[in-house]
């Protein structure tokens, strides 16, 4: 878990607006990067039927349709 220290401002306009240190902000971001690609993994999982093909047979329909 990240330990946040966010402050709260206020602009001139009213509009409230956090604000963490950069190394935080980074910290978060690879945080959330690494959450979508356990979504995406878990996707792909559920998606797989098992079915494979050997590299070779790949290049050869590869090469067939590329002509």
């Amino acid at each position: 878990m990240i330990d946040l220290h966010p402050q709260i401002i206020t602009d001139t306009a009213g509009q409230r607006l956090v604000v963490i240190p950069l190394q935080e902000f980074d910290s978060l971001i690879e945080e959330l990067e690494e959450l979508d690609d356990i979504r995406l993994y878990d996707e792909a999982k559920k998606e797989d039927d098992g079915s494979r093909i050997s590299f070779t047979d790949y290049l050869k329909s590869r090469q067939a349709k590329n002509g």
